[in-house]
């Protein structure tokens, strides 16, 4: 590896790229080679000394996934670099779950020569597609195809600012190919980045606070709707402080991560993917209705107010009005606000609390557990408690949870404690979104364990990404709850069969994966990870806990198959159902 090569002019196209890269402070590159960014490639491990430092994937969704899992936790971009259209295409669905998770990511592209002359027979033909950006173009915030190397670093530095820029999102910058292998034949301005960073939001309009203030100084049944919110323990501790000083009644999201203690005494309904009946209940009830960046929040009001207005004073605290675009609806339905804020959630929190004097109190800690399941078949609430019972004590954070889990399955006492699901809904993301988040949890000293916990679906399609993590020593646990099928959807089936009088017993054909069943543990240890085998009951899996903590320790990666093929409660099933 050569030195870094900050005082050096670049003396190729790529060069620049590269250097851009790191003066950007990015970190890393998360990349599947591709020849269409040969000489990015070449300027990162020989120009730039491998700073940004080069994460090897074996798939570009996993490279993706890598950068949404680390941007979940820091708040910050990482560089992910496609191989032209083809790479582009693979990535594309992890690029839609940034997007709808509003998650920063720079995305650099390449393509074969625009200029057709310039093209190698054959693959820079089919590695060449006119506006590759349309590719994606519907589900991120920016996109450039710039025409010079000036204007391909001034493109990587403002995209790497409207990614950052609230409400985030990822952006995609092509590289022409040719660019990157041009000679620079004279020395570029000075780029200035320092002064050209992510843009800060406004504070709070003085008379929406006042406005909005006497609203919850007057109101009797308060609620807060707590979406998408930082991972900041202050701003953790101000929401604390505000409902408490108010008598708020908080309902959180599991998909969104934790916002809110669920051992709070003003904490209503589970958190889930879905509004359960109590929390429903108290939106019915309340005379003011708080959103602080709620996912769908629309959505939500209409299904608790389906034929009627909401009754209730409505506020909102959201930038997320300035993310829509017309192909994708993940910004939910219409919804009304006698007060709205366009700001992110937690700096509203903020104004809010002191224009209300609230002071911070002390966080109520985990709830206690109960009775500790025993026996053969678990369930996933079962492996929940069970996880619970070894793990509380080495405060895991839980990078990802499987869909069949609520606050009450995983309840939390920081903002770490949880962070939600992918955005987009696209099973695959599990193992890249888990390497990625404790790779952010390795790199910042947190004293938290990087955990998650799969669907075998969810696993399965890209199991992959748990090698870059062992190639770069990540500290990483793995719980994969191995049923043998895609279950949500043996779910939705008894629920169509139910309604059309078909035959129920039907629901799992084209749905379980059986006949070979799949040895989830020898794909695993395929990919460099420690994995004892098919774990069955309570006993076993609490042992295989204790070793698998001391891969963990030694900055390895553990999976765990736990059997739960027969192991489905009602209540999972139930709460699944709320998706049909």
């Amino acid at each position: 590896m050569t030195e870094k090569t900050h005082n050096v002019a670049p003396e190729w196209g790529s060069d620049v790229v590269a250097q851009t890269l790191r003066d950007l402070d990015l970190r890393y590159v998360a990349l599947n080679p591709g020849a269409s960014y040969r000489g990015i490639h070449d300027s990162l491990v020989n120009f730039t000394g491998n700073d940004p430092e080069i994460l090897l994937c074996v798939h570009e969704e996993a490279a993706v996934a890598i950068a949404h899992g680390w941007a979940k936790i820091t708040g910050r971009p990482m560089a992910v670099a496609l191989h032209s259209n083809v790479g582009l295409m693979h990535g594309s669905m992890g690029i839609f779950n940034a997007f709808c998770d509003r998650v920063p990511m720079v995305v650099v592209g390449a393509t074969g020569p625009v200029d057709a002359a310039r093209r190698r027979p054959w693959i820079e033909w089919i590695h060449t597609s006119q506006d590759q950006g349309a590719l994606v173009r519907d589900f991120i915030k920016w996109d450039d195809q710039p025409g010079s190397i000036a204007a391909t670093r001034d493109a990587l530095i403002q995209g790497a600012a409207i990614a950052a820029t609230a409400p985030r999102g990822p952006v995609y910058v092509n590289v022409d190919a040719a660019l990157q292998e041009e000679k620079v034949t004279r020395p570029l301005a000075d780029a200035d980045i320092t002064r050209r960073g992510a843009s800060i939001a406004a504070a709070p309009a003085a008379d929406l606070v006042e406005r909005a203030a006497a609203f919850l100084a007057d109101g009797k049944k308060i609620v807060f709707m707590m979406g998408r919110m930082s991972r900041d323990l202050t701003d953790w501790n101000r929401r604390i402080a505000l409902a408490e000083c108010l008598g708020a009644r908080v309902v959180a999201d599991f998909k969104t991560g934790a916002t809110f203690p669920t051992g709070h005494e003003l904490a209503v309904g589970r958190a889930g993917y879905f509004p359960d009946p109590d929390a429903k209940a108290a939106l019915a009830e309340a005379d003011v209705i708080v959103n602080f960046d709620w996912v769908d929040f629309g959505g939500t009001l209409r299904s608790v107010f389906p034929d009627q207005a909401v009754p209730a004073k409505v506020i909102s605290a959201s930038l997320d009005g300035f993310a829509h675009r017309g192909w994708s609806k993940d910004g939910g339905a219409h919804y009304p606000a006698d007060v709205s804020f366009l700001n992110e959630p937690d700096q509203v929190v903020h104004v809010l609390a002191d224009a209300l004097e609230a002071k911070d109190t002390e966080n109520p800690g985990l709830p206690s557990l109960g009775a500790l399941p025993e026996g053969e078949t678990l369930t996933p609430q079962d492996v929940a408690v069970l996880l619970r019972s070894k793990l509380d004590g080495a405060k895991p954070c839980l990078i990802r949870g499987p869909l069949s889990w609520t606050g009450a399955d995983w309840p939390v006492d920081h903002p770490l404690a949880a962070l939600g699901y992918d955005g987009g809904g696209g099973i695959g993301s599990g193992c890249g979104m888990a390497v990625g988040g404790a790779l952010a949890l390795r790199d910042m000293n947190s004293d938290r364990l990087p955990l998650a916990v799969l669907g075998d679906g969810d696993f399965l399609m890209n199991a992959s990404a748990l090698w870059t993590g062992v190639n770069k020593k990540v500290p990483l646990l793995v719980v994969v709850l191995n049923n043998r099928s895609f279950y949500n959807d043996e779910v939705h089936q008894e629920t169509v069969a139910r309604h059309r009088d078909r035959p129920v017993e039907n629901k799992h054909v084209g749905i379980v994966m059986n006949g070979p069943d799949i040895d989830v543990s020898s794909v695993a240890r395929g990919f460099g990870a420690w994995s004892p085998g098919l774990i069955k009951g309570s006993d076993a899996l609490l042992a295989a806990v204790d070793e698998a903590l001391s891969v963990v320790g030694s900055g390895g990666t553990a999976v765990l198959e736990v059997d739960t093929a027969k192991g489905y409660a009602p209540s999972m099933a139930n709460a699944l159902r709320g998706a049909s």
